[in-house]
């Protein structure tokens, strides 16, 4: 098996983040465009989209970094001794450049202006819960699939934000560095800068449930 150096596992957390934000953002600007202002259809278009990428990013980028492509999974796998606190701060820097990345390159292929502002108001303790809810989810299938089943995680996870988006009020940001990411989009998949803490905050939290849940059926060993 192939050992890769931790700069290539940052490098592959960058192009895996850059490529799930241009995803997430480009599709939700065809999406918005194509949909004649129907807003359920933009959405399901955005959500195919990203669930379809995720499952591909996973599957190429996973055997190199493992395919956080999220600080807050990042942080999941830090308290779980698998990464150190080096290596887990150049992933979460390396996903939050990638993911600003991914929206600037999303903007230049519809030929927008490249340097936004979200302005979509995304804010108050419904968006919060959901957020919460929406990381911790995300963070259990993670956990569990990647120590009972890890052939299934590409799967999983692209399952399950495919069902988050839906089920969530806040469509499911579910991380941190697309959070930032995305509060640098006037387009569908915006959200307000000032909106980001909160979603940030919580996602956080939910991440560090998930793991005392996760320790709670599997234990220490």
């Amino acid at each position: 098996m192939t050992k890769f150096s931790t700069l290539q596992r940052w490098m592959s957390e960058a192009l895996g983040t850059a490529f799930l934000l241009a995803t997430v953002v480009g599709s939700g600007i065809m999406a918005e465009t194509l949909s004649g202002g129907n807003i359920a259809i933009a959405l399901l278009g955005n959500t195919i989209a990203t669930g379809a990428i995720l499952y591909v990013l996973i599957t190429i980028f996973g055997p190199i970094g493992g395919a956080h492509f999220n600080p807050a999974v990042t942080f999941g796998f830090w308290l779980d001794k698998a990464i150190s606190t080096r290596e887990a701060l150049g992933y979460v820097a390396a996903q939050t450049v990638g993911g600003i990345m991914g929206v600037y390159a999303a903007h230049a292929m519809f030929d927008a202006p490249i340097f936004q502002i979200g302005p979509k108001i995304r804010a108050g303790a419904s968006q919060g819960l959901s957020e919460l809810i929406a990381t911790f989810g995300l963070m259990l299938c993670i956990l569990f699939a990647v120590r009972f089943k890890p052939k299934a995680v590409p799967m999983t996870v692209a399952l399950y934000i495919t069902a988050a988006y839906w089920f969530t009020a806040s469509t499911s940001f579910a991380n941190p560095a697309v959070t930032v990411a995305r509060s640098l989009t006037d387009s569908f998949a915006g959200i307000r800068p000032v909106d980001a803490p909160l979603f940030i905050v919580m996602q956080m939290i939910g991440a560090g449930l998930a793991f005392g849940v996760y320790r709670f059926f599997v234990g220490r060993g």
